[in-house]
């Protein structure tokens, strides 16, 4: 597929495809002719890319993270990394309710 497909597939603009294709988050696909024709996992990987960005993950943060093996993309480590993020924003969530237990014995000791 072209890179408009792709752009449909995904919701991202093709400038931000372009982007993430010159910062090497993506390889760079083959060519037919001046077109660059994408794969499947390149929307998948695009897709996953998209995602991180709405959890608050860096695109400096998956550089490191998105790694291709013999021109495939390391699909184990992004599990990795996912399951690690996960870990974290369960803490962030068990930090949360500590707080807002404290938060209501505060509360429940004040007598207007």
């Amino acid at each position: 597929m072209f890179i408009g497909e792709a752009s449909k597939r995904t919701g991202l603009s093709i400038k931000a495809i372009r982007f993430y294709e010159e910062i090497g988050l993506i390889m760079q696909p083959e060519r037919m002719g001046r077109y660059r024709v994408y794969q499947e996992e390149d929307v998948e990987l695009l897709m996953l890319i998209k995602e991180a960005k709405e959890f608050g993950i860096a695109l400096s943060q998956l550089k490191g993270v998105i790694v291709y093996t013999d021109g495939k993309v390391d699909w184990a480590n992004i599990k990795i990394f996912l399951a690690e993020i996960r870990d974290q924003l369960i803490k962030q969530i068990d930090e949360i309710k500590i707080k807002i237990n404290s938060l209501d014995e505060c509360y429940g000791q004040i007598n207007p």
